[in-house]
């Protein structure tokens, strides 16, 4: 049960939007911009994946399976094999680029000033950009904050892992703008 009253029944963050709706908007805005905007070198996936892996560090559990869901639609892969990437992105079967972006999220995750020169000359020697490196900083604080709404209110989520599987592709069609009522 939430912390507050929030005159809904809707999971997550769904149910903090509606009932904030004048906070939907910029939030949706933000995480539309951030996760689909197609002015981007990071795939929608690899976006999700890096939303996906602060939320698995910050144990967030809708966040998590929310964006690894959909993660793993547009990567074409399962659950498992984002649960896998979760707990040892550095053995998965991802590119070293993608590697050294999570790794500088997790750093972010940690607090800002963890995330060090190495780490990102690392990732420039793997083939990241800036604005990839920008991204990442801004995914990976952005959901920290995401995480933190969600969990800091006590919402509930769906344990069913299935229905955040089932719900992704429609949720990679519509995105994430005004996504209380959709």
């Amino acid at each position: 049960m939430a912390h507050i009253t929030l005159n809904n029944d809707l999971p997550g963050i769904r149910g903090l939007m509606a009932y904030r709706p004048e906070t939907e908007a910029p939030l949706n805005f933000l995480a539309e911009t951030l996760l689909r905007d197609d002015n981007n070198t990071l795939s929608r996936g690899q976006r999700e994946l890096i939303a996906t892996y602060v939320s698995y560090l910050n144990d967030c559990f809708f966040c998590q399976n929310v964006h690894g869901a959909i993660a793993g639609h547009y990567l074409g892969c399962d659950i498992e094999q984002i649960d896998q990437i979760k707990h040892d992105f550095k053995t998965a079967e991802l590119d070293e680029k993608m590697k050294a972006l999570l790794a500088i999220a997790a750093s972010v995750q940690k607090g800002g000033k963890n995330v060090t020169a190495e780490q990102i000359e690392q990732a420039r020697e793997s083939g990241a950009t800036d604005i990839e490196i920008h991204d990442t900083v801004l995914i990976a604080a952005a959901f920290c904050m995401f995480n933190r709404y969600v969990d800091g209110l006590a919402t509930w989520a769906p344990t069913d892992r299935k229905v955040y599987v089932e719900r992704a592709p429609q949720r990679a069609q519509d995105g994430y703008q005004s996504s209380v009522f959709k």
